[in-house]
């Protein structure tokens, strides 16, 4: 295959008008996608989850498999899996190394499963791949409402927690000791977090929901420790992501993950170097924490 030939499967955007207007579902539910995604990064980073997020959407990843070969909504297994994912993870994973122990067991044991169904789903092979890589045009008119629905409840969710989440999640001894229900607080938050996940796995796939739910806040914090700033930037940066990676993909043959993830870690390179640039002239970031108590 030629150069050219690479590069037309990458970027062609021949009659890039009506492809456009095919995916407008895909376009509202990665808007959604992208600011609930950034929102939720924040906490992910504070409470450092990243390796959660993995886990959850493994199962997540079993739970929508399951559900694609005894014919059911997708969306729907897709949720099962993550909230039984973040009861797990909520309820045993109260220490680091207990959590990282429980996590580490679940990750194989939901991909195995996933792809147990995978081999046994005779469907469209397109619907296969597009849960591990994430599809542009899989997003019809009930799965924008489940996804819509679920957004409402994750934002609703941190919006009523955010005071005693920031407080836990930057200094959880002295939150516990000024009475906050740090203990209570860990469960609700994985289960909120495994409801982000689900929604996430129909845009950019289980294998990737990383960009999402992690990379924006890792980049936001390279620039601020703001309480405030931080999750706005978060928020901004996973909607540039996910909208990007999806107009980009319309132009393509590819799976829409690799442009969303490009985007997504372009960004947290180019926050990085701001960050270092920062703190060698000497503009030191205020710590979270400070900010938070």
């Amino acid at each position: 295959m030629s150069g050219s030939d690479v590069w037309h499967q990458i970027f062609d955007f021949t009659d890039y008008g009506e492809l456009l207007g095919l995916v407008h579902n895909s376009l509202i539910a990665g808007a959604i996608l992208g600011l609930v995604g950034g929102l939720i990064s924040s906490f992910v980073m504070m409470r450092d989850l990243p390796f959660a997020v993995h886990g959850v959407s493994e199962l997540s990843f079993a739970g929508a498999t399951a559900a694609l070969l005894i014919g059911v909504s997708v969306v729907a297994g897709a949720l099962v899996g993550s909230l039984i994912a973040a009861v797990i993870i909520g309820s045993l994973g109260a220490k680091a190394r207990d959590r990282n122990s429980v996590i580490g067991v679940l990750m194989p044991f939901g991909l195995g499963l996933g792809v147990l169904f995978l081999a046994l789903y005779h469907g469209r092979a397109a619907n296969k791949f597009g849960l591990l890589t994430g599809q542009i045009v899989a997003i019809d008119t009930p799965q924008l409402r489940w996804l819509s629905v679920t957004a409402v409840v994750v934002v609703a969710g941190l919006l009523v927690l955010w005071r005693p989440l920031v407080f836990a999640s930057t200094d959880p001894e002295l939150a516990a000791a000024r009475g906050v229900p740090v203990a209570a607080l860990s469960p609700v938050f994985m289960l909120l977090l495994g409801l982000a996940v689900a929604i996430s796995i129909q845009i950019i796939g289980a294998l990737l929901v990383l960009s999402i739910i992690c990379t924006p806040a890792a980049a936001a914090m390279r620039v601020t420790a703001s309480p405030r700033a931080m999750p706005l930037l978060s928020m901004l940066f996973g909607f540039v992501s996910v909208m990007g990676g999806i107009l980009l993909a319309l132009g393509g043959s590819v799976p829409i993950s690799p442009y969303v993830t490009t985007i997504s870690f372009s960004i947290y390179v180019v926050c990085r170097l701001i960050g270092g640039w920062r703190n060698r002239h000497g503009w030191a970031r205020p710590a979270i924490g400070r900010e938070a108590a």
